[in-house]
């Protein structure tokens, strides 16, 4: 089943007041345009709280690695229509606050997490967070909870059959001489045994270009890992036997990715359900420079090798267009997908991050959940201007 063809990036705003509707592009779906202050709203995360509310917190702002740029929460009340006001839950005139998630503790606390970096210099940031201890009602005062320059998060922490929590984490590296680009970015796991007090990072091996790991439990302490490809060929995957604690060299899988955000879930008829770009390198010629190369001034960077010099290894790729947003499901662990689904199509333009002028058209960094019904609930960013809400169905044709 597939959406229709993108609506115009001048109806968006009209459309953002948080009311849950019927979709009139795919029926049987709900959908609504989540309320927000921000011309750009990007990278959404979806979690349940322990009283059944739906929380969705993202980043807004002018555009992504500015001052301004924070992160913001709505929520949608256990049967409601309705996405509240959004909340702004961070605020430092100097850094750009992004890539938020929450955790809800098996101790009832409930967790913020977001990285803090100044301009786009990804390769300084640090994550810190905030804690609730009223069911994610209010939260306490802003902390770092690691200051290791560089980490990143954007997947949701996974708890294992130890009590351990797991939390994914990319590290953004910039080569002599050059600003962050990406092109040595690997993967990690933030370990805390003391339910969040302490941490350790576990590096995963032969990681060069694999980020935004995303933890998928299975059975028995066996649990698979999916990451965004920084080299925009194919989603990678990678095997933990031993709850999380160390993991096999991320592989190739069969889907594309196109150096955007993914993010699968394990769903309650034991299949994986994957939300992510049918798109890649391959499929297309588009390119820029960096993520940031709009809003990049005069700073310098460490002195290095000339040009001639420089490292020769892969180099990241951006620009490739970020649609169609796609849902596809496996009943193998992630070894074959099937059953894809078509949420939003487009031409996916990502060439600038200007959502204020109505340039930006991409369909990304996508989150999904289950709900107690079996119903899915996903949010995604929706042309850098708006976050998109859908409630629909798992497929029957992946029913166990």
């Amino acid at each position: 089943m597939n959406a229709h063809t993108a609506m115009s990036p001048e109806a968006v705003p009209g459309l953002m007041t948080g009311k849950i509707v019927e979709s009139t592009r795919s029926p049987g779906y709900l959908e609504a345009f989540l309320l927000s202050p921000c011309v750009q709203n990007h990278a959404a995360n979806l979690a349940f709280l322990a009283d059944g509310t739906l929380t969705c917190v993202w980043f807004g702002g002018t555009m992504e690695g500015m001052g301004d740029i924070s992160i913001y929460m709505s929520r949608l009340a256990p049967g409601g229509d309705q996405w509240t006001v959004p909340e702004k839950m961070s605020e430092d005139a100097a850094k750009s606050e992004q890539n938020p998630l929450i955790f809800q503790a098996p101790d009832g606390a409930v967790w913020l997490f977001f990285t803090s970096q100044t301009s786009g210099n990804q390769d300084g940031a640090v994550v810190k967070c905030r804690v609730s201890e009223d069911g994610g009602r209010s939260f306490g005062e802003v902390r770092t909870l690691c200051d290791l320059p560089g980490t990143f998060v954007r997947q949701p922490i996974i708890v294992n059959g130890r009590g351990d929590w797991l939390l994914p984490v990319f590290l953004c590296r910039s080569l002599p001489g050059r600003r962050w680009t990406g092109d040595a970015d690997t993967a990690g796991v933030l370990v805390s045994t003391d339910e969040g007090r302490n941490w350790e990072l576990r590096h995963v091996p032969e990681s060069l270009g694999a980020v935004h790991m995303n933890i998928v439990p299975r059975r028995e302490g066996r649990m698979v890992a999916f990451y965004r490809n920084r080299f925009a060929t194919r989603i990678l995957r990678s095997v933990s036997e031993d709850d999380g604690l160390t993991w096999s060299a991320p592989q190739p899988t069969e889907l594309p990715n196109n150096n955007s955000s993914i993010q699968a879930i394990g769903l309650k008829n034991g299949s994986i359900a994957m939300i992510y770009n049918h798109s890649n390198a391959g499929t297309s010629s588009a390119r820029r420079t960096s993520l940031y190369d709009e809003i990049e001034g005069e700073e310098q960077v460490a002195e290095g090798p000339d040009e001639g010099e420089q490292d020769s290894g892969p180099k990241a790729i951006w620009g490739v267009p970020r649609a169609p947003l796609s849902l596809a499901f496996s009943a193998d662990d992630g070894l074959h997908f099937s059953s894809r689904i078509d949420l939003d199509t487009g031409d996916g333009y990502c060439l600038s991050n200007n959502s204020a002028e109505a340039v930006n058209r991409e369909f990304s960094y996508p989150s999904i959940v289950e709900d107690g019904k079996g119903g899915l609930h996903a949010a995604y960013t929706y042309y850098r201007r708006a976050i998109k809400y859908v409630r629909l169905p798992v497929p029957r044709s992946v029913d166990k």
